[in-house]
């Protein structure tokens, strides 16, 4: 899957009609008040999702009414070390200078460059640029070098406003442009010292890195808002970090930077007021840090530091089996859930609410981890709940299923409601207020740690997804903006114009750079340090580098309990390897993409598995079908070409899934739909590219859905024909589940698949209340029918969805819902009934996992895989499992029963598992497998597991 996302102008507003900055003394509150408009909002549109984005004046050049003279308004040159800058000019000869202005007084004039401090020529170089540059910037790799002087005093010279000009040889300007700076600030500042508030016994220090602001101070506050400043601690500057100190009284208090630096984006000195980029605490109204050592007794649950020692217990990574919940979904629904708590932390430490004994129920059955949507402080969600607004939802259920006025009056208060998914980052190291009792000082802190602690106690280790990829806020005035007021262009990645990139939907940050890279790894140091988290989801994390992910991986390994007291080996990394954008095809260095990630042990999501089962893609037509939604087998009206490109399709689809089951590995040797003996890596996608990526089965996250497009029986209920009935489609949904079950590699699963979720056919909830977005976890409803899904995303398909909501043959009944929950139990009971279900290397799975339904005449539909285990005493594989010996999985998609023969299966003592015989599922008991003939017959929709017991 990718992600290509459009943004649209937002208003751009000539610095020159700003008024005076406004700067206030120590007995009001400092601001900058400015005569223009904030930019409007323009809607960034994402294939996954979309998010309303406020653009900075810095993604967009400004109306120009001479190219050189607002030339300035670009930053096309870099400054790539302490000696070199690069520059794309194809001019011979001339002469080139440096200029710099402290107080950003540069301008353009006909013959060059007013208003600077200093000007210095620069010294063409013959040579490409050095490789170290050409590795961290390949981007520019063929750009021509020019040599700054050895004497230049780099620490006091970019503080200022900077620009290089050139000259032909005659004297005249022919090219003026801004700089870039990363690479050299890079080069000069690195810093691997304290950053933020350190407590110790008589003092609090502030550390801030900061090396091109020209002054800096904090402003300290008693009350989370309001009042007036109590003290103010003015920050002296040592090799770019900015350190001062308070006495330690000063504790609980709350502080806000105020830092004076050059900004690009308005060629400007700009006096920006921000939080401290390693905030721990946060005021309600999130513009305030909150003085807080996460270290104080205080702030620990009873028994929080033997948490590491009361950790369920995982011995290999391929043990992993995860269940992504979003916060609010958990509990917003739940009426056993006390109202001041419902939607928030703490409903997890509710140990009688329906959604704690749903997951006791899963814990029980095998699953081991809960992946969280975003719980950092994000915006789009105000903290003080005294703020939202809401909807009667008696009024709204009152209404027809396929109305179109549910979602006109979610709609109406999507951004004054308390629901958003998250992924609009503005702080990392913050758990989000909104989900506190009290937004203000320390009930954020608790109530996280209480969570984490409740669902460790139940079984459950606990994932963060984490967003490093993008931020939510840019340029020196918008209230989201941290970084980029900090070190303006450092932190946020650009364009070869000085542009910020937007990829990822807004504000693309830049792992490349060095304290870019050192946050990140200080955030999951943070998270998994103070908050004891078991691992991290990383979104679009083809955006980060790799070698940032590994980083991550080794600090985090070195992590121990007797140093620690956290087991560092146990937390597990994966994320989205999708290569799109600025990054793709290793564009700014070797990025942590699907195709670049083997050999790391960091799990990517498997979306050739899950498009191959669903059909099409999620950016294709909705109603592309594929091997579980009838491709081929029961078509749905859709144009798949002939019947013969729709069973070809459908026979590659199967290679894919194939694939997939063994964890995706690129030199796993299978006999494809052609009767060839060919690699995983050999078998290429649609778009060309191969299947199969990984060298270790825990670097494939195998998934069928996720809270990105529609939940898993909302697809299926759009994918397959109009006429078949709810309950084939609910053994469809069981079908897909059962798939990813029982692959090797890691299971993911989006909360509610196991009970029919629906959504409304909504393909984007990121921001569509908690009407759509509504869990019952009592199983009287599954959510279908409650309106047609927001416009915005899903208008276009509304002629096909809203004959399916009106109808209510689609509408699964408790017995559907509970028989779909037994089902998903049954899954991880078999799945953690024998380890061969979770073989932990590449060579184990190829010598023991075997696919027989292959080749040209092969029965379509249907996959059949064994897995075999050794024998004590009997050379060959070694035993691995003391129950099952032998084990085949049948899987039929097929919209009827189907006969199987396989003259290598014949001879066998297989069963069905004990599991399914238990079930009150009797489709599936009635599958049989006769050993004289090696045949297994198995109903319509049905996955089915037959053992071998030693014993026999």
């Amino acid at each position: 899957m990718s992600i290509l996302c459009q943004s649209f102008p937002a208003t751009t507003i000539s610095p020159s009609t700003r008024s005076p900055l406004r700067i206030h003394n120590n007995k009001t509150r400092p601001a900058v008040s400015f005569t223009r408009p904030r930019p409007r909002p323009s809607i960034v549109k994402c294939r996954t999702r979309t998010h309303r984005c406020y653009c900075s004046t810095s993604t967009m050049p400004l109306p120009s009414s001479s190219p050189l003279k607002d030339s300035l308004r670009y930053s096309r040159a870099y400054w790539v070390s302490r000696s070199i800058i690069a520059w794309d000019l194809d001019a011979v000869g001339g002469s080139c200078f440096l200029y710099s202005s402290k107080s950003a007084a540069l301008s353009v004039a006909e013959n060059g460059i007013e208003g600077y401090d200093l000007n210095i020529e620069l010294e063409r170089c013959d040579q490409r640029l050095p490789e170290n540059v050409r590795d961290k910037f390949p981007h520019i790799k063929d750009y021509k070098a020019f040599k700054v002087p050895a004497t230049l005093d780099l620490k006091s010279i970019l503080k200022d406003q900077l620009a290089v000009a050139l000259f032909d040889s005659s004297g005249q300007c022919i090219s003026v442009t801004g700089l870039q700076l990363p690479g050299v600030i890079d080069d000069v500042f690195s810093y691997t010292g304290p950053l933020g508030a350190v407590f110790s016994n008589e003092a609090i220090n502030l550390y801030l890195w900061a090396p091109t602001a020209q002054d800096v101070s904090a402003f300290i506050y008693n009350e989370p808002s309001g009042g007036e400043i109590a003290l103010v601690a003015q920050l002296k500057e040592s090799n770019g970090v900015w350190i001062g100190n308070v006495p330690r009284s000063w504790e609980g208090c709350y502080y806000v930077y105020e830092v004076s630096v050059y900004h690009p984006s308005t060629l400007q000195i700009e006096k920006c007021f921000a939080n401290d980029p390693y905030a721990r605490g946060l005021s309600g109204d999130g513009k305030r840090t909150f003085l807080v050592n996460l270290d104080s007794d205080d702030l620990k649950p009873h028994k929080w530091d033997d948490l590491g020692d009361e950790k369920p217990n995982i011995a290999d990574f391929s043990d992993i089996s995860i269940y992504e919940l979003h916060v609010r979904d958990f509990s917003a629904n739940d009426p056993n859930v006390h109202p001041e708590i419902r939607g928030g932390y703490l409903a997890f430490t509710s140990q009688d609410s329906a959604g704690v004994l749903h997951l006791k129920k899963l814990s029980d059955a095998g699953l081991t981890h809960i992946h969280l949507l975003p719980t950092f402080q994000f915006d789009d969600v105000d903290d003080q709940k005294e703020n939202w607004k809401f909807v009667d939802t008696e009024m709204l259920e009152s209404l027809p299923p396929d109305s179109a006025e549910q979602q006109e009056y979610i709609t109406s208060i999507q951004n004054e409601d308390g629901y958003n998914w998250g992924y609009n980052p503005v702080l990392w190291g913050v758990p989000k207020g909104s989900y506190a009792t009290i937004p203000d000082g320390p009930s954020r802190i608790i109530e996280f740690r209480k969570m984490v602690q409740a669902l460790n106690r139940i079984g459950l280790r606990v994932v963060l997804d984490v967003v490093y990829n993008h931020l939510h806020g840019s340029g020196p005035v918008d209230d989201n903006s941290v970084l980029d007021k900090i070190v303006p262009g450092y932190y946020l990645r650009r364009n070869t114009d000085g542009f910020i990139e937007n990829s990822t939907c807004v504000n693309n940050t830049a792992s490349e750079h060095f304290m870019v890279d050192r946050l990140i790894i200080d955030d999951l140091l943070n998270w998994v340090v103070n908050y004891k988290i078991d691992g991290f989801r990383f979104d679009l994390m083809g955006h980060i580098m790799k070698s940032t992910m590994m980083k991550a991986k080794s600090v985090l390994n070195n992590l121990s309990m007797d140093k620690d007291k956290i087991d560092g080996s146990s937390i597990f990394l994966y994320g989205e390897g999708w290569d799109f954008g600025e990054v793709a095809n290793n564009g700014r260095g070797v990025n942590a993409s699907q195709l670049n990630l083997g050999g790391t042990g960091i799990g990517s999501f498997n979306d050739r598995i899950r498009d191959a089962l669903l059909g099409g893609s999620p950016f294709g037509h909705p109603l592309q079908q594929g091997f579980l939604t009838g491709l081929s087998l029961q078509p749905n009206g859709h144009d798949h070409g002939t019947e013969a490109n729709a069973a070809r399709i459908l026979a590659l689809s199967t290679d894919h899934i194939q694939v997939g089951m063994v964890a995706n590995l690129k030199d796993f040797v299978l006999t494809n739909c052609d009767g060839q003996e060919v690699k995983g890596s050999e078998i290429p996608t649609y778009g060309g590219s191969p299947v199969a990526y990984a060298t270790q089965p825990v670097e494939t996250i195998n998934y069928v859905s996720a809270h990105d497009n529609e939940t898993l029986f909302d697809i299926i209920s759009l994918k397959t024909p109009m006429e078949i009935s709810v309950d084939e489609r609910c053994r469809i949904n069981h079908l897909a589940t059962s798939i990813i079950a029982l692959s090797q590699g890691v299971p993911f699963f989006h909360c509610g698949d196991e009970i029919l979720r629906s959504k409304s056919l909504d393909r984007d909830s990121y921001n569509s209340g908690d009407w759509f977005n509504r869990i019952d976890f009592s199983y009287n409803s599954n959510n279908w029918g409650v309106g047609l899904p927001p416009k915005g995303k899903n208008e276009k398909s509304w002629p096909l969805i809203k004959p399916r909501l009106a109808s209510a043959a689609f509408k699964p009944n408790k017995s559907h819902i509970l028989s779909a929950l037994e089902n998903f139990q049954n899954l991880l009971l078999i799945r953690y009934s024998s380890v061969l279900f979770r073989l932990r290397t590449a060579n184990a799975i190829q010598e023991r996992v075997r696919f027989h339904n292959t080749g040209p005449s092969h029965v379509p539909g249907v996959i059949v895989m064994s897995i075999e285990d050794g024998h004590e005493g009997v050379p060959g594989l070694t035993r691995l499992d003391p129950i099952y010996s032998y084990i085949v999985v049948v899987f039929n998609s097929c919209p009827t029963d189907i006969a199987f023969s396989s003259p290598v299966l014949r001879g066998k003592a297989l069963q069905l598992h004990p599991v399914q015989m238990m079930s009150t599922d009797n489709s599936v008991k009635n599958s049989t497998y006769d050993p004289s003939t090696g045949c297994f017959s198995i109903p319509s929709r049905t996955t089915s597991v037959f053992v071998e017991p030693r014993n026999i």
